[in-house]
């Protein structure tokens, strides 16, 4: 058979059965024509010693020169050790973006992820990503494809990089299911959107008006007790609405004043509450056939919304941009303004990272602010040809004697610290 050229494949005419010509020049390069006129170019190649065929397209809307050229890659490719036609093979057999989710439901997220996470990662699937990328073949999305998808989200950005995770581990999975290469996450590079951190901290007035809502609504029963006593817990331990509303008695310990979760978004942990706290526990009724402490209404069952009574007491202590989530972080604030620090915050708060805790180190500053608010005031009257106030006898003794009382807690601190860690290494011998 000679060049194969559009002429050449033109004047080909159909045998009584399927039959392939060759081109002369470029070996493995064909045309399969059937009995019925149809035309299909091909190329036939061996890949590590098994002969492969490969189909680049019908005669007409592919042209012999473009079927010449896709032939020619396709076998510099396979001399390369690649194997073009299992390629094509697993794109054809890879699953949509539909089913790669199904799977990463059943066999990672059910398996691996708390409940509260589960219903997130199923929310973002089913609302987020399916409807725009549902039918794509898991080998066809790109990068681009995922930006868009991103960018679509940009007028809520928090569930826009929610979404670029449960996406990126989605495509981790399918790398490591075989769906696709190593290497070829799709959401590698692109960026999430900036996050405005929502941090609110009640004061003591708020919480004194927060305090009168709830005696309100106890008073007239126009909240459930159940709704009452999960915020005034929520208010007195620092724990997440998750940890309180699943509370069970078994789990309570009045007389130690513990609350011994076996399991929390960090894992099993212990949350040390106070009296005011044991008094609200001890006022709430136990019942037979509920291990719950904040009952729900079915029989055996623990309370799933307080979101509707929370927007309703806070609205009536006028706090109405306050989440549930901030009354733990006043929890934390409180503890600062008592003069704990952060590690400490951080182990009442049942807080695994460090990085987790440091989202209060500008509270701990605020002493240091004042401090330094003064000592710039005395510069700054001293500049201005003012005298400063001086403080009295009676005021300086009483700053000596807690500058002395600070001192010795630190030194005392530093011996504990020093007993503990160990004896002192010696010094190094210095190598001249």
């Amino acid at each position: 058979m000679p060049r194969l050229t559009k002429r050449t494949v033109d004047q080909i005419a159909p045998g009584p059965v399927e039959m392939v010509h060759w081109d002369a020049e470029l070996r493995g390069f064909g045309v399969r024509v059937w009995p019925s006129g149809r035309k299909v170019y091909l190329v036939m190649s061996r890949v590590k010693g098994r002969l492969r065929r490969i189909t680049i397209g019908p005669h007409g809307p592919i042209t012999a020169e473009k079927a010449r050229i896709r032939a020619h890659e396709l076998i510099s490719e396979a001399k390369a050790g690649r194997d073009p036609a299992k390629e094509l093979d697993q794109a054809r057999a890879a699953p949509t973006a539909k089913g790669l989710g199904e799977r990463f439901l059943k066999e990672h997220v059910t398996l691996r992820c708390k409940p509260s996470t589960q219903a997130e990662y199923k929310r973002s699937v089913e609302l987020f990503i399916n409807p725009k990328i549902g039918t794509r073949k898991v080998t066809d999305i790109e990068r681009k494809d995922i930006a868009e998808l991103h960018h679509g989200l940009s007028h809520i950005p928090y569930q826009a990089n929610r979404t670029l995770g449960v996406l990126s581990k989605m495509f981790n999975l399918a790398e490591v299911w075989g769906l696709r290469p190593d290497g070829s996450n799709p959401c590698l590079h692109v960026k999430k959107y900036v996050e405005q951190k929502r941090e609110r901290f009640l004061d003591v007035k708020e919480f004194a008006a927060l305090g009168k809502s709830l005696r309100e609504v106890e008073r007239d029963s126009s909240e459930t007790q159940s709704a009452v006593d999960a915020i005034r817990l929520l208010m007195l331990t620092g724990c997440r609405l998750g940890e309180i509303v699943t509370l069970q008695w078994a789990h309570v310990d009045i007389k130690t004043r513990e609350l011994r979760l076996p399991d929390s978004k960090t894992g099993a942990k212990i949350v040390h509450f106070g009296k005011t706290a044991a008094d609200v526990l001890q006022g709430i009724e136990k019942l037979d056939d509920n291990p719950y402490v904040i009952t729900g209404k079915k029989p055996g069952s623990h309370l799933t919304d307080l979101q509707h009574p929370w927007r309703r007491i806070r609205a009536r202590a006028k706090l109405d941009e306050v989440r549930i989530h901030d009354l733990r972080h006043s929890y934390a604030s409180g503890a600062l303004a008592l003069g704990e620090g952060l590690p400490m915050i951080g182990k009442l708060l049942g807080h695994t990272q460090v990085q987790t805790t440091a989202r209060y180190a500008h509270l701990a500053n605020d002493p240091v602010k004042t401090a330094g608010g003064k000592v710039s005031d005395m510069i700054g009257a001293a500049m201005l040809g003012k005298t400063a106030k001086r403080k009295g006898r009676g005021s300086l003794k009483a700053s000596n004697r807690a500058s002395s009382s600070t001192r010795k807690r630190a030194v005392g601190q530093r011996r504990a610290l020093m007993s503990t860690s160990g004896p002192t290494p010696a010094a190094p011998v210095q190598e001249h």
